[in-house]
Parts: C-alpha cells; sequence; structure tokens
C-alpha cells in the first residue's frame, strides 16, 4: 500500500506588537505533504525489498505558524525500483505507469496541499478573519507492482537445456547449474561483452514446460519477462531422453510462446543445437541441422559448457540486434504442444 502525506493546517493568528494598532492576520499556510514517487534505478534487480516493505507512507506537511511563518512542505518519499517494472490496478489488473527505462518516474500517490492560513483570507470586507484551511488529505490505496525485466536477448528452451550453463560462459553471472530440471527458479540477467566493445544484457529465462502459456508451472511467470527482450536464442538439447526429436521440441516452445502472446513468435531469434561435446551429441546435432534446414530454419552447433561454438553464436545474435531479419519462425506441426 501506498500513501502519502496530509498537508499541514493553516494557521490562525494575529499581530500583536506595543504601538502597532491594527496587527492584523498572520497566520501561515501548511505545508504541502510529501509524495510517494516511482523511480527505475539500475542498481535494482528485483522487488525483493518491498516484500518486507509493504506499506509505503510518506510524511505529512507542517502547520502553519503565527508571524506569516509557513509550514514546512514533507520530503517527497522516493520508491527505486528495477527497470522493467509495471504497475497496475489490483482490482481491475489496469496498466497504470510502465517504468520501462532507468530514470523514468511516476507519482504513485500525490501528496496533500497545505490548507491556507487567516492572513490569506484578509479583504476590505473582512479585516479580522478568523478562517483557515485544514490541510487536504493525502492519496493512499493498493498497487500491484509486477518485474518484466528488460534485456536484449532472452534465453528459452526447455528445463536443463543448458540455458544457465550458457549464460555463466557468455557473462560473469554463476548460476546454480546442474544435471537436473528446474535449478533457475527466476530469471538471472548477465552482460556479455562482445567483439567491438558492445555490451548485449542475457537473460536467463527458466525453462518451460507444455501447457506454460496456460499458466502450467510457473509459466505466466517466466514468459511474461520473454516480452521485453529484443531477440530469443532458443536452446535445445540434442541428447534430451524425454524429447528425441529436436524439432518437436523446438515446434513445442514456439507453441508456448504463441499461447501467451502471439507477438512473441515475431521475434528475430536464432537456435542453439547445445551439447555436442557429448558422446552422439555431434551426430544428433548434424542430423537434426539437416532437419531444421529443411523447414527453413538455420541452426548453430555449440557446446555450451566447452566453449564450442560459442563466437559464432554470439556475432548471429549481435546481427539480430543490429538489424533483425524478418522472423523465420515455422508454424508448429499441429497447433499448440500437447
Amino acid at each position: 500500500m501506498v500513501a502519502s502525506g496530509d498537508g499541514g493546517n493553516g494557521c490562525v493568528s494575529f499581530r500583536r506588537e506595543r504601538y502597532v494598532p491594527r496587527g492584523g492576520p498572520n497566520g501561515g499556510d501548511g505545508g504541502h505533504g510529501g509524495s510517494v514517487i516511482f523511480k527505475a534505478d539500475l542498481s535494482k534487480q528485483t522487488l525483493i525489498d518491498l516484500s518486507f516493505h509493504r506499506h509505503i507512507r510518506a510524511d505529512r506537511g507542517d502547520h502553519g505558524k503565527g508571524s506569516d511563518r509557513h509550514g514546512r512542505k514533507a520530503e517527497d518519499r522516493i520508491v527505486h525500483l528495477p527497470p522493467g517494472t509495471v504497475v497496475k490496478d489490483p482490482e481491475s489488473g489496469a496498466v497504470l505507469a510502465d517504468l520501462d527505462r532507468p530514470g523514468a518516474t511516476w507519482v504513485a500517490a500525490k501528496g496533500g496541499r497545505g490548507g491556507r492560513g487567516n492572513a490569506r483570507f484578509l479583504s476590505n470586507a473582512n479585516r479580522a478573519p478568523r478562517e483557515f484551511e485544514p490541510g487536504f488529505p493525502g492519496q493512499e490505496g493498493w498497487l500491484l507492482l509486477e518485474l518484466k525485466l528488460i534485456a536484449d536477448i532472452g534465453l528459452v528452451g526447455f528445463p536443463n537445456a543448458g540455458k544457465s550453463t550458457l549464460l555463466s560462459k557468455l557473462t560473469r553471472r554463476r548460476p546454480k547449474v546442474a544435471g537436473y530440471p528446474f535449478t533457475t527458479l527466476s530469471p538471472l540477467l548477465g552482460v556479455h561483452v562482445a567483439p567491438g566493445g558492445r555490451e548485449i544484457v542475457l537473460a536467463d529465462l527458466p525453462g518451460l514446460i507444455e501447457g506454460a502459456g496456460e499458466g502450467a508451472g510457473l509459466g505466466l511467470q517466466f514468459l511474461r519477462h520473454v516480452e521485453r527482450t529484443r531477440a530469443l536464442i532458443h536452446v535445445i538439447d540434442v541428447l534430451d531422453p524425454q524429447r528425441e526429436d529436436p524439432l518437436a521440441a523446438y515446434d513445442a516452445i514456439g507453441a508456448e510462446l504463441e499461447s501467451y502472446s502471439p507477438d512473441l513468435i515475431t521475434k528475430p531469434r536464432v537456435v542453439a543445437l547445445n551439447k555436442i561435446d557429448l558422446p552422439g551429441g555431434l551426430d544428433a546435432a548434424r542430423a537434426a541441422q539437416e532437419a531444421f534446414a529443411d523447414r527453413g530454419v538455420r541452426t548453430l552447433l555449440i557446446s555450451a559448457d566447452q566453449q564450442q561454438g560459442l563466437p559464432e553464436l554470439v556475432e548471429a545474435a549481435v546481427a539480430l540486434l543490429e538489424k533483425p531479419p524478418e522472423p523465420e519462425w515455422i508454424e508448429p506441426q499441429g497447433g499448440k504442444a500437447p
């Protein structure tokens, strides 16, 4: 919940000094209440801080005083959020603000205006006013914050395809890597410095499963981050025992992306056939590469663990960012994944 500060009350006061007849009113105005302002800050990566501080309040303004002294305006409460934070109405789900770039700000709750003191009511008809205004109340209410990571390239694929390993080899990020699925439970960002000094932000998106587009597992929480990426690297495990056909795995992920949002399948992408360093991996990758070629889809053979083919993969990814090609997505066979 956010709550801005109330305005301070105006003051009723009269000038009373010796040898000064008809001193007149000199009550000052109340100070304005502080506002709650959201600001996108690159130093923030998650919304974890807000899970421990669910109530955010700004201070109220000071009351006016005599001798025409106005109350002090309260300081605004600046809440620093990671870029990509979306602010929604918790009841209707309507988007109220989208902090999609560093430095973007939005006033979540405007502070109340300070009330006027009796000096403001002086007139020819009313030489000794006793009127004043109380401070105006601030705003308060509940807001829903949702983080959609902003990255140049998102790594997508089924669990245990090698996305976390690829991120660790291309960046200084060290995600959890293990020989079982779902080692990545939340999206991770890393920065890769490409030849020429260009920095590319990579997002390791946790493994998708069939039905993710309809909310299976944590699919909806993961897929929303794909919306922010400019391009995709689709990582496929050519030795996946549960999905022996890499082309079928490609179709299944495509169906989940399309199920969540048809816009996702229009993003430029490169397909990386991973784990060619393992026994039988290179032969399986070459056979899959021919099958993809028959569908008009270009693929690259890589080993994320042994860093084989990664320079070519980075070069292809940079090309997507510099001049995105026309989408080459092939409609998945049979529509959505089973």
